[in-house]
């Protein structure tokens, strides 16, 4: 690995990111808003689904689950591009593995989420209240989001 790490950090793009004074503030900025996307279109989804805004039908918020598709592209470019910038601070941090641990395990609840319930949630009306299993999913989601988040933060403050 240390390997790929050197060949990583001698491309002519980790360059780009790390020697240009706006580029890392730029993608800083972009990761934010995404996360904001995605945490907070899922986020409102996952509430209704756990018993509160239950005067809004799920299949409305469901309409802006493309926004939060948005965002995790957005997270997963800047993401990607942070890593090539700087692939030493995340080659051998626990914190980093952590987080894309949350990120799978929240892609596999929303695997599990359109197998199973998907289709109960969109017949939903106005103050019906969501399934027990689409409960535990969106509680689910929720802290493995939040897991993301922490994890993501404590990034910057873990060596080796």
């Amino acid at each position: 690995m240390d390997d790929f790490q050197v060949w990583l950090q001698s491309t002519a793009l980790s360059a780009f990111i790390t020697q240009n004074s706006w580029v890392w503030p730029t993608l800083e900025t972009l990761h934010f808003l995404g996360l904001a996307f995605l945490v907070g279109i899922v986020g409102l989804f996952d509430f209704r689904m756990l018993g509160f805004m239950r005067t809004i039908r799920p299949a409305a918020l469901h309409q802006l689950i493309p926004w939060g598709i948005l965002g995790f592209v957005v997270n997963f470019i800047t993401g990607i591009l942070f890593f090539v910038g700087t692939p030493y601070v995340y080659m051998h941090n626990a914190a980093f593995y952590l987080k894309i641990l949350f990120i799978l395990l929240a892609g596999v609840n929303v695997v599990v989420f359109y197998a199973t319930m998907h289709r109960k949630i969109e017949a939903m009306g106005p103050g019906d209240d969501a399934p027990g299993g689409a409960k535990f999913i969106a509680a689910a989601s929720l802290l493995l989001w939040m897991a993301v988040i922490v994890s993501g933060r404590i990034i910057a403050f873990v060596t080796e």
